[in-house]
């Protein structure tokens, strides 16, 4: 068996790793875009360097757009096979897909609007006909070599953990790739689960060298941070969110405060079509979520509206809010800040020093978001040059991501003299390093940081 790994090696973006059996099946497990603007992403999108119509399974961890978002491209070049993932997950892919094919047609690649789109809208339609669903713990026999289950991670809405039972040449082989591991600490879904006995992990790093502050205060400080900014400097706050998972944490945050009477009276905008409609179906799939949660709907039962919340969907709501004086919070994806409506709301406030924008996850070093984090004192939005004056805070406690503790902990239920190899995957490589060097230490062995494009005999 072998396994090559075409995205997300020593990178935090781009979820594709290919498993070849020795009869030749292929099966692609996740197949997202490479997000942000390093000097090789766009040629990394439009090439796999493997032949799509000769992969027979594709096996999607999660929704998030740089575990799915080439999918539709994929299918354009010639994949028909089936597409696994679980229930929950089709759902936000209906959403994220044919957003990201939109963004697509409107700017060519994202990025450059002189290149070709990606895919049509066409394409992720056509790619959304080839999704079959299978439940959290529920074995599914895909052909006679390949047995699939998914397992609960906890990450986001409908977020498995790929677990195989592979027969190869004669013997039965067992891997599983934790696609993004969620936090243990988790607010709204339900924590990681357990996953069976695998020799071969494919474990993620994103937050492998980090400890998150304790969600313990992550009301009191947002509080703060709200009453400084929009209170005490009659700012606004911009909160650049991802669609899914992030924005709702902050939500739930910004509406458990309100319920309590400790959120200064000022307006809160949700800024995001797709963040609604988001919002909407984590609300209709309330049998995901936590024991805590649960019961503080049973009191609440609208844990992502309060009074001085406001759901934006239409462009012309949006524009308005550029003339809307009054201090605020908008929360608008897209996390990274490339795309979506927050860089219409950075355009016109990062100039302004009592303003802020609140950054809560990770953000690629050449994205703007990136660049913001890292000090930035002028940034270019639509073509034009932005003096940043703005405050640029950070929160940690927001991340959908496990830390190193929550790794080791996913890891914990499996014997370690039976794990033949660890591939780390989805981290910076200095991130990577780090973790194996602590794996180590808690007696874990044979340990690769892959490299992009090569291949692995297992």
């Amino acid at each position: 068996m072998t396994i090559s790994f075409y995205g997300a090696a020593q990178s935090v973006t781009g979820s594709k790793h290919l498993v070849t059996l020795e009869n030749g099946k292929r099966i692609l497990l996740d197949c997202g875009l490479q997000q942000g603007k390093g000097e090789n992403n766009d040629e990394e999108n439009r090439e796999f360097n493997f032949e799509p119509e000769n992969i027979n399974y594709l096996i999607l961890s999660h929704a998030h757009i740089d575990h799915s978002g080439l999918i539709p491209r994929l299918v354009k070049l010639g994949y028909n096979g089936p597409i696994f993932c679980t229930p929950p997950t089709l759902e936000l892919c209906e959403l994220l897909l044919r957003d990201s094919a939109r963004i697509q047609d409107n700017n060519g690649n994202g990025n450059n609007a002189t290149h070709e789109p990606l895919y049509t809208e066409a394409d992720a339609e056509a790619a959304l006909q080839l999704f079959k669903t299978v439940p959290y713990d529920q074995p599914y026999q895909i052909d006679e070599d390949i047995e699939l289950l998914f397992t609960d991670t906890g990450h986001v809405l409908g977020s498995a953990a790929i677990n195989l039972k592979l027969q190869d040449n004669g013997q039965e082989r067992t891997l599983c790739f934790s696609g993004d591991i969620g936090r243990f600490a988790n607010r709204i879904l339900k924590t990681p689960q357990p996953f069976p006995a695998a020799e071969i992990i494919l474990c993620e790093s994103t937050y492998g060298d980090k400890l998150h502050l304790s969600l313990e205060n992550t009301e009191e400080r947002l509080q703060k941070i709200v009453q400084e900014v929009c209170v005490e400097r009659g700012g606004k706050l911009l909160i650049p969110a991802f669609s899914i998972g992030r924005t709702q944490e902050l939500i739930y945050s910004l509406n458990y405060l309100a319920e309590e009477g400790r959120l200064p009276n000022i307006k809160v905008f949700v800024d995001s079509p797709l963040s609604v409609y988001a919002t909407d179906i984590l609300r209709s799939n309330p049998e995901y979520f936590n024991d805590t949660m649960l019961e503080y709907i049973k009191t609440d039962p609208d844990p992502f509206g309060f009074p001085q919340l406001s759901y934006i969907t239409e462009t012309e709501d949006s524009k308005q809010l550029n003339t809307f004086d009054e201090p605020c919070v908008i929360i608008s994806s897209s996390g990274m800040m490339e795309a979506g409506r927050i860089r219409n709301h950075l355009k016109n406030n990062l100039s302004d020093p009592n303003s802020a924008v609140l950054i809560t996850g990770y953000c690629e070093p050449s994205t703007l978001g990136g660049k913001l984090m890292n000090g930035a004192e002028k940034v270019y939005i639509f073509g034009e040059e932005i003096e940043v004056k703005a405050e640029i805070m950070q929160m940690k406690e927001y991340s959908a991501h496990g830390d190193y503790s929550d790794i080791a902990k996913f890891l914990h239920c499996q014997d370690k003299e039976k794990i033949k190899n660890i591939f780390l995957v989805h981290g910076e490589k200095r991130v990577m390093e780090r973790l194996k060097t602590d794996l180590e230490e808690l007696g874990y062995a044979n340990i690769e940081i892959p490299e992009q494009r090569l291949s692995y005999v297992v």
